[in-house]
């Protein structure tokens, strides 16, 4: 990956080449190969970045929350302990990933009202099985151009061309359970999820990740919501973030605020802490959450993104091509070589 980014480190070489590593550690991030030496991953937010793990990069994804709710119209308290995972797979192309998301909870909710009455329980509040690919990335054009050898400032400015993201696209299928107090369908079922992922990396070691998100559709009570996270790398080790998430449904809308670090312990592994916030009393949410991410890296070569579109078909179409002329001249020359060796062995001299 720190070759596949040379660009990106030459733009930041004479101030902030530190601060750029640290950001293939927590979210995504690419130019022409997806693979990265070092552990990438969508923690410690809950936004999903561009960019796949790497093709045949095994990463697990896992975290613990404790928080409490109180809800002032139904004068309830509730605690609350969470389990969240996420298995991830780089397959067939760098472009692509499988994974499955999801999340166990359990709460523990008192009627404040008079007798204290408790009420446990316990289910998945989601488990979505579903594929990214990277539709664009702009990043592939910037390395392939290159960095300016004759101009340091114009190499680590801001310029129009960093507001262009990448872009990929998600599709899963919801499995919710019957009897579910997590889950607004009362039946067990089986829904769609779509996911677009936007990603900006910036000079300064920022990275911004925008999600437009439309969940279990096509049932009586679909989702809709945004995620936008702002990730800076402070150091070679340590990260921190600021998100925001909004969602709507007629079962269930919030708007929440996260906040946290991550810190680099190896190439593999990542460990994080955040803390979430709302704002409204119907309940009001507070929410510690400790989490790790470790990758079992199978990746044998690096494999460069096509371009993609026209100019992607010229270009491969050109080097097929070139390929095939290949091909026939080595022919000729193995067609000279045999008829050489007949007439040495077969001539009267």
């Amino acid at each position: 990956m720190i070759k596949s980014y040379i660009f990106e480190l030459n733009r930041k070489s004479m101030r902030n080449q530190l601060g750029l590593i640290l950001l293939l550690l927590f979210l995504p991030f690419t130019g022409i190969a997806q693979y990265t030496e070092m552990i990438n991953t969508n923690r410690p937010g809950v936004s999903q970045g561009a960019f796949s793990v790497g093709k045949k990069v095994l990463q697990f994804e896992t975290g613990f929350t404790y928080g409490k709710e109180k809800h002032e119209l139904l004068q309830t308290d509730a605690k609350i302990f969470g389990w969240d995972y996420s298995a991830r797979y780089g397959v067939w192309k760098e472009e692509l990933e499988i994974s499955l998301i999801g999340s166990l909870q359990s709460n523990s909710v008192t009627d404040t009202q008079g007798l204290g009455i408790e009420n446990n329980f316990t289910n998945f509040r989601s488990n979505t099985l579903g594929a990214k690919y990277l539709i664009y990335d702009p990043y592939r054009k910037m390395e392939q151009k290159g960095p300016n050898l004759y101009s340091w400032k114009k190499n680590n400015k801001w310029q129009w061309a960093d507001l262009i993201p990448a872009v990929a696209i998600y599709a899963g299928a919801n499995f919710d359970f019957a009897d579910n107090p997590f889950t607004p369908e009362a039946e067990s079922s089986i829904s769609p999820k779509v996911v677009l992922s936007t990603q900006n990396n910036w000079i300064g070691g920022f990275v911004l990740v925008t999600n437009i998100i439309a969940d279990r559709i096509a049932t009586d009570f679909p989702t809709y919501g945004y995620i936008v996270t702002l990730t800076h790398a402070t150091n070679d080790y340590f990260s921190i973030f600021l998100e925001n998430q909004g969602f709507k449904s007629d079962f269930y809308a919030d708007n929440l605020l996260r906040g946290g670090a991550a810190a680099l312990l190896s190439e593999d592994l990542h460990v994080d802490l955040s803390v979430t916030i709302n704002f409204k009393d119907t309940p009001t949410v507070l929410q510690g959450r400790v989490g790790m991410a470790y990758r079992f890296d199978m990746h044998d070569k690096d494999e460069f993104i096509e371009e993609k579109g026209k100019s992607g078909r010229d270009e491969r179409r050109a080097e097929k091509a070139k390929n095939k002329a290949l091909k026939k001249q080595k022919r000729k020359e193995r067609k000279r070589k045999d008829d050489f060796e007949i007439d040495d062995d077969g001539g009267d001299d």
